[in-house]
């Protein structure tokens, strides 16, 4: 059947290599740690998945499966637009509209050109990553910025897809996908509807009316359920008549029983991706703008959670403006944030009123005047929830100022060619042997499931005290105990006063170590990922490493391990990897004895500083 493929085309076969949205992206398949294998238990669900995944591609194929998305009444289409939902995300992407105006579409850090009146839609993608933002329709919103020339690209490139796409496909209609794809166009619609004739007006309204219709149906995978729902009914706002009336009523149903299976009860999400709390507090604010427009009330679940959701914002956000990169949330830039808390109506530069300690979504939290930490205390989420997130205990952010010097590569599901960087080493914390204590799936069983995190089960505990102008943490887990008999701890000491951060790498047998436990000498390294553009510099004493950040202000990295280097790293930006660097201390620790590695981090200008090399 035409279309089974996952990115094909609905009207034809395309030969591989030349599949629409996709060309030449490397398999998706990461370097498969040791120990780290999934179990069987995988399996069953890898069979359902894939015999209910063909039933829905046999069913939503058919040729004449279109007309059960014309919804009712029966025979209204609908052709007119209502409100217009305003997305508060600013826009960042300079000059991106410009270039998309002139026949360039620049994605991913990729580029391809396009001129008019040809559209991008019925040509290979040079990436599969670039493929996705082209279908989300990430370059939308900065062409509207271009004003009426804007609009009207816009308009002629979406009615160029429904032309191409009109029929279901797996890659143009995956339901994450086209939910991304839909809020960016619900702010779009009616500007774009004004220069239109009135065939194409109905046309526009008729192709995001079917999407939204779609949306309500399986499969719907749980992760994803709340950011469908918002994506349905900003496009029932958007709709003017019985349509849109009707997308509404069954979209915030939908919505309200999502929101409460997707936060957890300190209003974090359960894939615990501060990124991802940020962007499903943007698509809220859209739904109540939506309804604000209307003059219909805004239901209670929805602003509840952007209350929670606009309060875990704000405590994660850290000095530099901007949150940590855990768990497939890349950084957001200030400006992100602050349009957030501001549409939420929480001020962006009042201080948080939370205590300069705590835990929120399994992040442990210090603060002193100059030094800021947050550290992973939890174990990652599981099954459809680990799409995004990364094996990765104890990692650990630390701001210097408003200087982010220690951080982990970045990644996020907008690197989608870069799983590696989800794997152990990825950020700031131990590795034995160079192996991970997880791996994302790959290749047909990523496109089944998803590239959720596979990983044996560990448990990750930890303890906090608070003394005179002092704050203690110790935190550990046993990840590493099936493969090395051993427990990982991590200390950490912050002098409030003198604004120093002293911590020890504990390793030890572990309660639930095999027994008895094979005795050998495990290779170890404890890493440092530097934000990109922090410079390093090796003190004569070999154990010494001055930071500087982009402010200037240096910062001194002591430990007494017995090898440390500075060595070439990669970051993940917006999808784009950078160049960095990070701090690697290795040695060897026994499986039978214990093993401690400190290491001090402290502000540099005092008498007795090093002398760089």
């Amino acid at each position: 059947m035409a279309g089974i493929g996952p990115f094909a085309r609905p009207e034809a076969s395309v030969p591989e290599g030349q599949i629409p949205g996709l060309r030449g992206a490397p398999p998706r398949t990461p370097v498969r740690p040791s120990g780290a294998r999934p179990g069987l238990k995988i399996w069953p669900l890898v069979a359902g998945r894939l015999l209910t995944r063909q039933i829905w591609i046999e069913l939503y194929g058919l040729p004449g499966y279109g007309q059960t998305l014309k919804g009712r009444p029966w025979g209204l289409k609908p052709s007119a637009f209502a409100a217009t939902p305003r997305d508060f995300r600013p826009v960042e992407a300079a000059g991106l509209g410009k270039s998309v105006l002139q026949g360039r579409f620049t994605l991913t850090g990729i580029s391809l050109d396009v001129p008019a009146p040809q559209d991008p839609w019925d040509r290979p993608s040079p990436s599969r990553g670039f493929a996705e933002a082209l279908h989300r329709f990430d370059w939308l919103p900065p062409l509207m910025v271009e004003g009426e020339a804007g609009a009207r690209e816009a308009l002629r490139l979406t009615l160029g897809w429904g032309r191409v796409f009109h029929r279901w496909a797996p890659f143009a209609w995956d339901p994450d996908r086209m939910a991304r794809r839909l809020l960016n166009l619900a702010p779009a619609l009616r500007r774009m509807g004004s220069g239109a004739s009135e065939e194409e007006r109905g046309q526009l309204a008729v192709l995001v009316a079917r999407q939204a219709r779609q949306l309500l149906r399986p499969p719907a995978p749980a992760a994803g359920a709340a950011t469908r729902a918002a994506a349905v009914v900003a496009i029932g706002c958007a709709l003017a008549g019985p349509s849109g009336t009707r997308l509404r009523q069954r979209g915030l149903k939908r919505l309200s029983r999502a929101l409460d299976r997707s936060l957890r009860p300190d209003g974090t999400l359960m894939s615990r991706s501060p990124e991802a709390a940020l962007e499903l507090l943007f698509d809220l604010l859209t739904v109540k703008d939506g309804l604000t427009q209307l003059s219909e009330a805004v239901p209670d679940p929805v602003e509840a959670a952007i209350a929670r959701l606009a309060d875990t914002v704000r405590s994660l956000t850290l000095p530099d403006g901007r949150l940590p990169g855990v768990h497939g949330g890349g950084p957001s830039t200030p400006a992100r944030i602050s349009a957030a808390l501001a549409a939420a109506g929480l001020d962006p530069n009042a201080d948080d009123p939370a205590d300069s300690g705590g835990l929120i979504g399994g992040l442990a939290r210090m603060r002193s005047p100059l030094l800021s930490l947050m550290i992973d205390v939890e174990a990652p989420p599981r099954g459809a929830w680990s799409e995004a997130a990364c094996a990765q205990p104890l990692a650990l952010e630390i701001v210097c100022g408003r200087d982010r010097l220690i951080t982990g590569c970045g990644w996020t599901p907008r690197a989608f060619e870069r799983q590696g960087l989800r794997l152990t080493p990825g950020h700031s914390t131990l590795t034995l042997s160079e192996t991970s204590l997880g791996e994302p799936l790959g290749g047909w069983q990523a496109e089944l499931l998803g590239p959720r995190l596979m990983a044996h089960p560990y448990s990750v505990s930890h303890e906090t005290r608070q003394g005179d102008g002092a704050l203690w943490l110790e935190a550990q887990h046993d990840g590493w105990s099936p493969l090395f008999g051993l427990a990982h701890q991590r200390r950490l000491y912050l002098d409030q006063r003198l604004d120093e951060l002293r911590a020890e790498e504990r390793l030890f047998p572990a309660d639930n170590a095999p027994s008895p436990p094979p005795v050998i000498a495990a290779p170890y390294a404890v890493r440092f990922q530097l934000e990109p553009g922090v410079q390093a510099s090796l003190a004569r004493d070999r154990r010494s490493i001055l930071l500087r950040g982009h402010s200037g202000r240096g910062w001194w990295f002591r430990t007494d391990g017995p090898d440390v280097a500075i060595e070439p790293s990669v970051h993940s930006v917006e999808g784009l990897t950078r160049r960095a660097l990070q701090i690697v201390v290795r040695g060897s620790a026994r499986t039978d004895a214990e093993t401690r590695i400190r290491w001090k981090l402290n502000p540099a200008g005092a008498s007795g500083d090093p002398v760089i090399e």
